[in-house]
């Protein structure tokens, strides 16, 4: 595992648990199968910019700057985005195709990467296309829907990605 999989697997531990210290972050991560000693993870909190702060219950847990937190998209930042930009949202499997108008995929691909909504693994953005890489316990049907329903689109366009195609007509060598 490289430094970066292993800081961002930090920043996910610390972004979904409790964490109170550095030693139980190595458990956490020793529990995962990922091999790290508290001087390295002690390292990685460092260049992460990860502090330590009160919460509610009064306890020090290690947390990441809410700068890294602010990047996330709301979810009314989210749906302005693809209102404003997302013309058409189509599903072929675990993938969902989103078309934009020319140069303008790369802004709604930043936005769904910030991880507003659950289910979306990735994103690759082309000019004015987007492939959405959609978890397979939600499917790329469900995850359309809920982009077109996000995006203000309306129901006419809510066909799939399936195409009819010609019926296979074998064919014999020597014909």
């Amino acid at each position: 595992m490289t430094k970066t999989q292993r800081q961002h697997r930090i920043a996910q531990i610390l972004s979904s648990s409790t964490v109170t210290s550095q030693v139980q972050l190595v458990g956490l991560l020793h529990a995962e199968g990922i091999s790290a000693t508290q001087a390295t993870v002690s390292r990685d909190l460092v260049e992460l910019g990860v502090v330590k702060v009160r919460n509610d219950g009064g306890a020090r847990t290690l947390a990441l700057p809410s700068a890294a937190i602010a990047l996330r998209a709301q979810p009314e930042h989210l749906r302005r985005v693809l209102s404003e930009w997302v013309v058409d949202v189509t599903s072929a499997g675990p993938m969902v195709v989103v078309k934009t108008p020319p140069g303008c995929a790369h802004v709604v691909a930043s936005a769904l990467d910030r991880g507003v909504i659950e289910g979306t693994l990735g994103t690759v953005a082309g000019d004015d296309t987007i492939f959405v890489v959609v978890d397979e316990r939600m499917g790329g049907a469900a995850m359309a829907k809920k982009l077109r329903a996000t995006a203000g689109l309306e129901a006419a366009s809510t066909s799939t990605a399936t195409r009819a195609r010609a019926p296979h007509t074998p064919t014999k060598k020597g014909r």
